[in-house]
């Protein structure tokens, strides 16, 4: 008895998702996209008011699965009322609430470029080698910039996401069509 697999057969196994959900996925990354590149600031306001809401809605469903299974009950009590704290708050400020959310992900982008930097240089004195080295001097670089100017990114992060948005939108449709 052979085992043989078709290369159909793999890549049938391997995708467990359908193709037209990842051809929707990509449909949407464009078109959000290109909203943020053409209207930045309402389309911020509305991604982070969407971001509210659903901070809200996990916060009471976070509540809601305390009685569904108990184990860790405190923690689940924590985060749903931390997330639905967080979603009225967002919700009821739409325009203070997508300055600071945008400026704390540029702080914790700006946090996690250092920090991945320091390993990859402690990788580099270890043998990883001199690329690893320089890419993780960079990323130092990159987070102390990010650190050091963090309005400044924060209102150039919504076009730097419409670009990753876009490319990789189409990026979805191509892959949706071959896995069609």
């Amino acid at each position: 008895m052979t085992t043989e697999v078709s290369a159909d057969t793999a890549v049938a196994a391997e995708s467990s998702v359908p193709w037209w959900l990842v051809l929707i996925e990509g449909i949407f990354a464009v078109i959000i996209g290109i909203m943020l590149l053409t209207n930045t600031a309402a389309a911020t306001i509305v991604l982070v008011q969407v971001l509210g809401i659903y901070w809200f809605i996990a916060g009471i469903l976070n509540i809601v699965g305390i009685f569904v299974d108990s184990t860790a009950w405190g923690w689940k009590l924590f985060i749903g009322v931390l997330g639905i704290i967080a979603g009225v708050i967002v919700i009821g400020n739409p325009l203070w609430s997508s300055v600071v959310t945008l400026a704390t992900l540029v702080i914790i982008l700006g946090i996690e470029g250092i920090i991945i930097g320091v390993v990859n240089i402690v990788r580099a004195f270890r043998g990883a080698g001199f690329g690893v080295g320089l890419l993780g001097a960079l990323s130092i670089i990159f987070g102390i910039i990010l650190l050091a100017n963090t309005l400044l990114a924060a209102t150039t992060l919504p076009l730097v996401l419409g670009i990753f948005g876009i490319v990789g939108g189409i990026l979805a449709i191509i892959m949706a069509f071959r896995m069609r």
